[in-house]
């Protein structure tokens, strides 16, 4: 009888453990087709981001319901203790609480929360392009998606009867120049990394090809859709790429290409030149007559930013309070500085006057620490840095961190090759079109 009930236990136990076996199994195998989904999600929200508002929000809902559930609790732990994906997460909290001290309705106290919360998936995109080696996918998805709306602006362009926006800005098929141009400039800067490697590892045709694919994307800036800091950023990121990828004699060759190609497209597109000079023709109307003009607009909204800073510099008027504060400013009639606006064109000042210096310092330190993740010498180092440096030179001229389009270019960019950095300094395989970028100056 003892000899039955001890091998009827045993055999219980074998089972129940051959149960728990092909349940952990099946888990895993669960997760790891999650993860697939996720990852190949992420892929279909870098080619939307150019295009389609709707199409990226629903994508970017089922990327986090196919990625939350593969996420591991410690690793988020060990992920939320890098200053990298520490600040985001700080600016969201700060703009939480400062929600209880700002003197408006609740809706406006949510709107701008509503705007800054994907700044909490950058964390979540470092683990999952960590433990995936499909993050260069991402980067050529939104690549290739970027050259198709560049031949889509050529031909709108050239043929405006055909655009399904036909009292829409010229040469621009969807969104606003604006946009646009951003796109097509970070795209111009990773095709020129990549010419640049091909070249150097003997690949002479393709580093051409590459060259005159980045000169499109710079010709349709300069011919097609031109935005005025754009053209800023551009200067800084030229000088950028001059500093990481050459030496001295190079910094001084690239430049000086950089203003020979700068000269030629003034001289040749009265586009451009009058973009970059009604700067003046609207400032001085703004000054002399009170005119609503976009640079007019600017100076206003910042010189009225800095006086609501000053009232309150340490925690701000609190989250949403932007309208209100600048409702309390304007002055009668229909003037610029009459004008009432949800921010103020400035990226620095529109946290300032929320939640004060304290937010101003969290959002620096975002910054900061995201340039510090870039620092190597390989594709996803450059591409990185040189979409957060992009990103602090537009945010002098607009809050584009709370804007949807290239605020989650901003957060995929950063997430997915901040992702790719630390796989490979993890010491994990990376993606060998990765590694082809790799290289020294």
């Amino acid at each position: 009888m003892i000899p039955t009930v001890i091998t009827h236990t045993a055999t219980t136990q074998a089972a129940t453990s051959q149960t728990a076996q092909g349940m952990a199994i099946g888990g895993l195998f669960h997760r790891e087709r999650l993860a697939r989904a996720a990852d190949w999600l992420a892929v279909a929200v870098a080619a939307s981001l150019p295009w389609s508002t709707s199409a990226s929000g629903i994508l970017i809902a089922l990327w986090l319901l196919a990625l939350l559930p593969t996420l591991n609790l410690q690793e988020l732990r060990n992920t939320l203790v890098m200053p990298a994906a520490a600040f985001p997460v700080a600016l969201v909290v700060l703009g939480l609480i400062g929600m209880t001290w700002g003197d408006v309705d609740i809706t406006e106290r949510i709107n701008p929360i509503k705007s800054i919360l994907r700044l909490l998936t950058i964390p979540l995109l470092f683990i999952q392009f960590r433990n995936s080696a499909r993050g260069i996918w991402v980067v050529g998805s939104f690549l290739v998606s970027c050259g198709v709306l560049l031949v889509m602006s050529f031909v709108v362009a050239t043929w405006p009867a055909i655009s399904l926006r036909p009292d829409g800005y010229p040469g621009v098929p969807v969104k606003d120049y604006i946009i646009q141009s951003s796109e097509f400039l970070i795209c111009a800067v990773a095709l020129a990394h990549l010419s640049i490697s091909a070249w150097r590892g003997g690949r002479r045709r393709l580093a051409l090809g590459l060259t005159a694919f980045a000169l499109v994307f710079l010709i349709n800036i300069a011919f097609v859709a031109t935005a005025r800091s754009t053209l800023v950023a551009f200067a800084v990121l030229l000088a950028v790429f001059a500093f990481q990828r050459f030496d001295w004699k190079g910094v001084v060759a690239v430049l000086g290409v950089g203003v020979i190609l700068a000269g030629l497209a003034w001289l040749s597109s009265p586009y451009l030149r009058g973009r970059v000079l009604g700067v003046m023709v609207e400032i001085e109307q703004y000054q002399t007559a009170d005119a609503p003009t976009s640079s007019g607009l600017r100076l206003e909204f910042w010189k009225k930013s800095v006086q609501l800073i000053a009232a309150a510099p340490v925690l701000g008027h609190g989250t949403g309070s932007v309208r209100e504060q600048f409702r309390r400013l304007a002055s009668e009639g229909d003037g610029a500085s009459a004008e009432v606006t949800v921010q103020p064109h400035n990226q620095t000042f529109n946290v300032a006057i929320q939640i004060g210096l304290v937010g101003v310092a969290i959002l620096y330190g975002l910054w900061i620490s995201h340039l510090i993740l870039f620092r190597g010498q390989d594709l996803a180092c450059w591409l990185g840095s040189a979409i957060v440096t992009q990103n602090i030179v537009l945010g002098l001229f607009n809050s584009y961190l709370a804007e949807f389009t290239l605020g989650w270019v901003y957060v995929f960019g950063v997430g997915v090759l901040g992702g790719m950095v630390l796989r490979r300094r993890a010491g994990e395989t990376v993606d060998p079109t990765a590694e082809w970028g790799r290289e020294g100056r």
